[in-house]
């Protein structure tokens, strides 16, 4: 049997920051949307599971949260440029709802940039994103996300719900994954 750890090159974030992260980002989102009647932490398949679990159990206020699936990645590791959406929010509600996107990584910002734009057009109540990571070297838009956990170098990373191939997500961190892994 292949033990997975042995295709991380380097542990990025470990078990013990990303806890601390998924506090930090808790507490921010307590004290802005103290107010709010009806937050709704929109969840984007499949990479942002884990981080949007952690962080919805360290909330203090009141929130639902509903799901998303989107795709803009080919075969690989790199972008198509398109975004398709696989699994759409279907709320009756959504006028009265203040949506936080969380995502699990931003690239390019295509993805939540797109977003954000297609809540609104949808007639969401107000918008905002939230990414455990950012990698603002690949940005192609101008985009910036209203909650960051932390910002990473360029590299291909999996774990904590991020993967290559859908393997990797079950990883406890996240992990700079080997080149020869996915560069066959």
């Amino acid at each position: 049997m292949r033990n997975f750890h042995d295709d991380i090159q380097t542990i990025l974030v470990t078990e013990t920051e990303l806890n601390r992260i998924t506090f930090r980002i808790a507490e921010e989102i307590d004290r802005d949307y103290a107010e709010s009647e009806h937050l709704v932490l929109l969840c984007i398949l499949k990479g942002s599971l884990i981080f949007t679990s952690d962080l919805m159990k360290k909330l203090t206020i009141p929130s639902e949260v509903d799901f998303m699936k989107v795709s803009s990645y080919g075969s690989g590791t790199v972008s198509s440029g398109n975004v398709n959406i696989v699994l759409d929010i279907m709320r009756k509600d959504l006028p009265d709802c203040d949506i936080l996107v969380i995502e699990d990584i931003v690239d390019s910002g295509r993805t939540l940039s797109y977003l954000v734009d297609y809540l609104r057009l949808k007639g969401a109540k107000s918008v905002k994103t939230c990414a455990l990571l950012d990698k603002p070297s690949r940005r192609v838009v101008n985009f910036q996300p209203d909650y960051i956990g932390m910002e990473i170098p360029d590299e291909f990373v999996v774990g904590y719900g991020l993967d290559y191939d859908e393997r990797y997500r079950n990883l406890p961190f996240v992990g700079v994954l080997k080149p020869e892994v996915y560069e066959k």
